[in-house]
């Protein structure tokens, strides 16, 4: 699976010649609650399987969870679903404010 760091992340969001990804947060409610990057669609992990079929397939998913792993394993489930184009965020939204939002809250 691939990985992609937050600042590549950020950046790739940034670029408006290029397809945004659909964000794909799978942390809790409350941890989403907490603080997620702006756009995100909140899917926690337990819920995937159920839900999978409101993903997009033609379309990059970057996965989501506070530091990486949880994410991580949903990627690999997608990508034995099927799905093609599968990211996970290195680090997690805990990297994410360190490295790209400084303002958002951490847990």
């Amino acid at each position: 699976m691939q990985q992609i760091t937050p600042t590549e992340l950020a950046a790739w969001l940034a670029d408006e010649s290029r397809e945004p990804p659909l964000l794909l947060d799978v942390r809790e409610p409350w941890e989403f609650q907490t603080c997620h990057i702006a756009g995100s669609v909140t899917m926690p992990m337990a819920l995937v399987p159920i839900r999978q079929q409101e993903l997009p397939d033609d379309r990059a998913v970057v996965c989501i969870c506070h530091h990486g792993a949880r994410s991580m394993a949903v990627g690999a489930f997608l990508e034995r679903a099927g799905f093609e184009q599968v990211i996970n965020l290195a680090g997690g939204i805990h990297g994410w404010a360190q490295q790209v939002d400084g303002s958002m809250p951490t847990y």
